[in-house]
């Protein structure tokens, strides 16, 4: 079995391997082509068993390097009150990075 880690970034965890190509919350200060080491790792498995953080595993990271930033689709919010004139719009896009795992350990 491949090494995997479940880990968490702008407050959503995901499960990942190597070479995975993952989009995440835009991280302060990387720009595109650096190396930049993910979250907390909250489980890991590293082909031999499973370790699992209480609530983070020590001494386990996971880097990856940063392929592009970008911005999600438009979220719009509407809404409305029937007979009574009342309605709002509004539209929100998240600035997301879209990084490639190049290890865990």
């Amino acid at each position: 079995m491949e090494a995997y880690a479940v880990i968490e970034t702008g407050g959503k965890q995901y499960r990942v391997q190597k070479n995975d190509v993952v989009e995440v919350e835009l991280l302060d200060g990387v720009a595109a082509g650096q190396t930049v080491e993910l979250g907390r790792v909250l489980a890991l498995n590293d082909g031999t068993g499973l370790k699992i953080g209480v609530p983070a595993v020590a001494g386990a990271k996971v880097t990856a390097e940063v392929v592009a930033e970008f911005r999600a689709p438009k979220v719009v919010a509407f809404k409305k009150k029937r007979r009574k004139g009342y309605h709002r719009k509004v539209g929100h896009r998240q600035n997301l990075l879209k990084v490639k795992i190049s290890s865990i350990a």
